[in-house]
């Protein structure tokens, strides 16, 4: 079984950001402009802090390639930081007040020190510019195969957008997202966008935080992604956990999700029809008028289009703090300012998209398999065309 994994290092002050992919078969192109773009979203969107004015993140590639190519080797993936100053003391002091919300204390007892700064610096979401690098590079080798993600944002606060996401409209709503500020896709002067910065607005004059709900669709995926015979192996299961490790992240939903708890049985399954003149289509002739289970029956995708939420919490660095402890002197103080957001949402919203991609194509590898992406192609190919004969002619 072919195995795709990935790994990060770096501190949000260190040098670099750090992420390692292995398993990718050989004889992938790999599109560098299509990461950088990918990196460039996710520093933006409304309500983003000084610290993307500094940084304007671009992948180097350390290993793996040769011509544009993978070579079956690990591709490492380097996003330098601007803002290196991990040993200035001057630039980087410890911090001994932690931040209700954040890692701060419990990462200073689980290590021992009074210091939150060594916590901070790993758990700090500057740590998603090397998951977004490794995201893209995955989705290069699903868009080979015919699999786009499409990522946006749902709600920030108490603004949502409630339009619909589909096989047929999703493209047209790519444009609409990428001119808003917030990355809704209603677009630059759509309502919702304008509500959602009012909204980041009004908390940085509170010197408070918002967060928000963020989307993402996978489509193209063919049925059998994913299994149903162990529970870690599940694809809904894995995609829940690769999202709930973003940081900030304390919610996710796959499809209608906890909607599913106030309806009957009847209004949350999805009928199933077959249609001869969609045998070519993802879902191989197999038509669901509703998609409440977000593309995943069993563990395994079922052909429709794959849909995950997830929730963000407000950011926990507020301009105007909150009741902390001092650790080194155990009296009430007020918590430590990090130069951070207002909202995050919008960055999120890249994140989870390259979350779930690189989920789905760890997914794909193992279903399919293959040293080479002629390999791929020809195995993705074959299964399709073994499907859609069934039933097959027993043996």
């Amino acid at each position: 079984m072919a195995c795709l994994t990935y790994q990060t290092a770096g501190e949000s002050h260190g040098p670099a950001m750090i992420a390692l992919v292995s398993g990718l078969p050989a004889g992938m192109a790999v599109d560098v402009g299509f990461i950088n773009a990918e990196l460039a979203r996710r520093q933006g969107g409304y309500g983003r802090g000084a610290r993307q004015r500094i940084e304007t993140d671009t992948v180097e590639i350390l290993s793996g390639l040769r011509h544009g190519h993978t070579m079956g080797s690990p591709v490492c993936l380097k996003v330098a930081n601007k803002d290196s100053r991990l040993d200035d003391v001057a630039k980087t002091p410890p911090v001994h007040t932690p931040r209700p919300g954040h890692a701060d204390l419990a990462g200073s007892i689980k290590y021992l020190t009074t210091d939150c700064r060594e916590t901070l610096e790993r758990a700090s979401a500057r740590e998603t510019a090397a998951r977004v690098a490794a995201g893209a590079l995955a989705r290069c080798l699903l868009r080979d195969v015919g699999i786009e993600v499409f990522g946006f944002v749902r709600s920030i606060y108490d603004a949502a957008w409630c339009g619909e996401v589909s096989e047929t409209n999703w493209k047209s709503l790519v444009a609409l997202r990428d001119a808003s500020e917030t990355y809704c896709p209603d677009g630059a002067a759509g309502e919702v966008t304008q509500r959602q910065c009012a909204a980041i607005r009004q908390a940085k004059i509170d010197k408070d935080t918002v967060g928000g709900l963020v989307e993402a669709h996978a489509f193209g995926c063919p049925p059998g992604l994913g299994s149903t015979m162990n529970w870690h192996e599940r694809l809904d299961a894995r995609l829940a956990a690769a999202v709930m490790g973003i940081q900030a992240f304390k919610a996710v939903e796959i499809g209608l999700g906890k909607e599913c708890a106030a309806r009957p049985g009847s209004k949350v399954h999805d009928p199933i029809r077959f249609d001869p003149d969609r045998r070519g289509a993802p879902g191989l002739g197999f038509v669901r008028d509703t998609n409440n289970a977000g593309g995943i029956e069993g563990g395994m995708t079922n052909g429709a289009p794959v849909v995950v939420r997830g929730t963000m919490k407000p950011i926990s660095t507020l301009l105007r703090g909150m009741p902390s402890v001092d650790l080194n002197t155990m009296r009430a103080a007020t918590s430590a300012y990090e130069r951070s957001d207002i909202c995050a949402v919008s960055a999120a919203s890249v994140v989870m998209e390259h979350a779930v991609a690189f989920e789905i194509a760890k997914a794909l590898r193992e279903k399919f398999g293959g040293d080479s992406m002629i390999e791929v192609r020809d195995q993705f190919s074959r299964f399709l065309e073994l499907a859609r004969r069934l039933p097959l002619p027993s043996e």
